[in-house]
């Protein structure tokens, strides 16, 4: 064969195999392409949701890119982290709120921001000690002054105007070892730490304790919060349900008589008594523990399961997340202001079997705490029957 003919075949045979690879390379290429859209480095992902203001960031993060943008550059001015090689605040924050928004592990924190499982685990930590430390910041005790939700209505303004809040409870799942469980085992038979939070009526945090096992009682936590800051102004009290002693600083329902939650809406409802005419306007206040709760949960699901995460790191969750909560109420996040009370949360039943091991600091109030709901309850009653 001349040598001529060879090397014109051979060069057909080229082009046709070149129109083989070619659209595979392409499509190779596309698809690499794709890919790296899809998971972009987590410097890029972090950019791509801050720029975006009511987009991609709010689903992916549970929060309002603004709000990340202020409260990174908060965290940063008050030098609690600081950027490092390749990783700035804005990603360390974005880290750490994609963990409680998403309950994302280690490994999903990896995959999702391209970073080292010990880059991911020491930059958690730095957040971890920064926001917990801007507890005192954040969460704050409530005014004196009457709140205008209670001034503004007649159900209220007259009888509960020393009210400064709402306090609540609730359970935490925990992962602990079966040598360390006993203690956390609530009487439900779950492994949990019991967290009790109060909050104003704007549905902000005033106070957050947790860390405490899930078998002790409304009345221990209530009384070691105390001991450890939980301050009531003179005259002023927060509204507990019956789970916790009744006291001039924490006014529980009257036991034995029934909230009525469901009538309250039906305009034929009439109160038998003075005990469940209060047991009703009681509830329809304390409900906005429950609201604010149902949020919480809402914005950080890391709340309602168990994670991986060591104890230490379990226990610091919940301080945390109250202070982020804290932080999209004061900016008026629109989900916070739309919040209702059909909001679903998963709280304890109510009453804690006679108080449990009740504290007997608290129970030498009860007699004051008695008079004072009586008193409100009869003028409450007065007023009722005068206007029916």
């Amino acid at each position: 064969m001349d040598p001529e003919d060879l090397s014109e075949s051979e060069e057909e045979e080229d082009d046709e195999m070149m129109l083989l690879i070619l659209p595979a390379l392409y499509l190779a290429s596309a698809g690499y392409e794709a890919k790296r859209t899809r998971y972009r480095s987590g410097a890029e992902w972090i950019c791509k949701v801050l720029e975006d203001d009511r987009g991609q960031g709010y689903p992916e993060l549970r929060i309002e890119p603004c709000i990340l943008r202020e409260f990174s550059q908060h965290v940063r001015s008050k030098h609690l982290l600081r950027n490092t090689r390749g990783v700035s605040v804005e990603e360390q924050i974005g880290m750490f709120v994609y963990m409680l928004s998403r309950n994302a592990n280690f490994d999903q924190l990896s995959d999702r921001f391209e970073r080292s499982r010990e880059t991911i685990h020491r930059h958690i930590k730095a957040c971890f000690d920064a926001i917990v430390s801007l507890k005192g910041d954040f969460v704050k005790r409530p005014g004196t002054k009457t709140h205008w939700k209670i001034l503004s209505d007649p159900h209220y303004g007259p009888y509960f105007e020393n009210c400064i809040g709402a306090i609540d409870g609730i359970h935490v799942p925990l992962t602990i070892s079966d040598r360390e469980a006993a203690p956390y085992r609530n009487r439900e038979g779950f492994i949990t730490q019991n967290m009790m939070l109060a909050c104003d009526f704007d549905l902000s945090f005033v106070h957050v304790s947790s860390g405490w096992e899930g078998s002790a009682s409304d009345a221990e936590v209530l009384h070691s919060a105390m001991e450890s800051g939980l301050q009531v102004p003179r005259g002023k009290y927060y509204l507990v349900d019956e789970g916790y002693p009744n006291t001039p600083s924490f006014l529980a329902p009257y036991t034995g008589v029934p909230y009525h939650i469901e009538e309250q809406e039906q305009r034929s409802f009439h109160a038998r008594d003075y005990k469940e005419l209060f047991n009703l306007r009681h509830a329809q206040l304390h409900n906005h523990i429950k609201d604010a709760i149902g949020l919480l949960n809402m914005r950080f699901p890391v709340l309602k399961v168990a994670t991986s995460y060591r104890l230490e790191t379990q226990l610091k969750i919940p301080a945390a997340a109250v202070v982020l909560h804290n932080i999209i109420q004061r900016q008026g996040d629109a989900e916070g202001s739309s919040v209702n009370q059909t909001i679903p949360i998963d709280t304890r039943e109510s009453g804690d079997d006679a108080h449990g091991h009740d504290v007997s600091a608290l129970s030498n109030q009860h007699d004051m705490g008695d008079a004072l709901r009586d008193n409100i309850a009869k003028r409450m009653w007065e007023d009722y029957i005068r206007n029916m």
